[in-house]
C-alpha cells in the first residue's frame, strides 16, 4: 500500500498509509499529518486519489507547498516524489507496504522547528544548498547566491545573527519564533518577515516596527541596509553574497 513519510532533515517523524480518504497535512493537531512549525498554516495541503492517480492539492497556504522544486497548488504524485512544506518534507511511496499503527501513547511528536537557523560556515552552505534545491527560493544574480541576513544591532535577543532561509521569519517572544527577544513584557508575535516573489516584506504583529525610524502600518519591502526597530531591539536587514 501506498504511504507517506514525514520528514525532518534524514529523520522519520510519522508515517501514514494512504487509503480511501483524504490525507491531511497542517498544523493543527487533528491532520493525519501534523507538523508543529509556524511557517505552515493550520490545513496546508492534501493528498488523495483522483481517477485512480495520485494527486497533492494545496490548501490556500500562507507560505505554499512545493512537489520538489515547483510550487504548486495541485499536481499528480509519482513514487519518490518530495512534498515540501516548510522545513519539513514529505516522501510519497507508492510501492512500500503501510506501517503497523503504533499506540498513541507511545508516539513521539515532531520536534518545533525554528523558522531561521544560525549556522557556522560549513553548515550554512550546506543549508542553503538543500534550500535552493528544496524550492525554499532564494535570490540569484550572476550565478552567486544572495543571503538575507539580520543582524543585531541593540538589544537583547537569542542571537545576534539570523540567515533567513524560509518563508517566514516571527520576531516576538514565543518559543517558537524565529528571532527570539527577551526580556519583560514582550509579545509572542512582534512583527514578521514574509517571503513573497519580489522580495522580503516586514509586517507588524503586536507592535507597530520601524524602517529606518519610520513607523509601518502594514507590510513594507525591505531593501539591503535596511534599519529594523521593534520592542527595543535593533537589527540590520543584509543581502549577503
Amino acid at each position: 500500500m501506498a504511504k507517506l513519510s514525514l520528514m525532518f532533515e534524514n529523520k522519520v517523524m510519522k508515517e501514514v498509509p494512504i487509503g480511501g480518504r483524504p490525507i491531511t497535512i497542517g498544523r493543527a493537531p487533528d491532520n493525519d499529518l501534523a507538523v508543529d512549525n509556524l511557517a505552515v498554516s493550520s490545513y496546508h495541503a492534501k493528498v488523495y486519489y483522483e481517477a485512480g492517480k495520485l494527486v497533492v492539492e494545496d490548501l490556500d497556504s500562507l507560505n505554499g507547498t512545493f512537489l520538489n522544486d515547483l510550487r504548486i497548488e495541485r499536481a499528480t504524485l509519482h513514487d519518490g516524489d518530495a512534498i515540501w512544506i516548510g522545513k519539513h518534507h514529505i516522501k510519497v511511496d507508492t510501492f512500500g507496504d503501510a506501517p503497523v499503527p503504533l499506540d498513541f501513547r507511545n508516539r513521539t511528536a515532531a520536534p518545533r522547528i525554528n523558522e531561521t537557523m544560525v549556522l557556522d560556515t560549513k553548515e550554512r552552505r550546506e543549508m542553503l544548498q538543500q534550500a535552493a534545491a528544496s524550492g525554499e527560493r532564494m535570490q540569484f544574480a550572476g550565478g552567486r547566491m544572495k543571503v538575507p541576513t539580520l543582524v543585531v544591532l541593540r538589544g537583547k535577543t537569542d542571537s545576534k545573527e539570523y540567515v533567513l532561509t524560509t518563508k517566514l521569519t516571527v520576531i516576538g517572544s514565543s518559543a517558537m519564533a524565529t528571532v527570539r527577544l527577551k526580556g519583560w513584557f514582550k509579545p509572542p508575535v512582534a512583527a514578521q518577515i514574509n517571503q513573497r516573489d519580489d522580495g522580503y516584506y516586514l509586517g507588524p504583529g503586536k507592535k507597530t516596527p520601524r524602517i529606518n525610524g519610520n513607523p509601518i502600518p502594514g507590510p513594507v519591502r525591505l531593501n539591503n541596509g535596511d534599519l529594523i526597530e521593534v520592542c527595543g531591539v535593533q537589527m540590520n536587514f543584509q543581502i549577503r553574497e
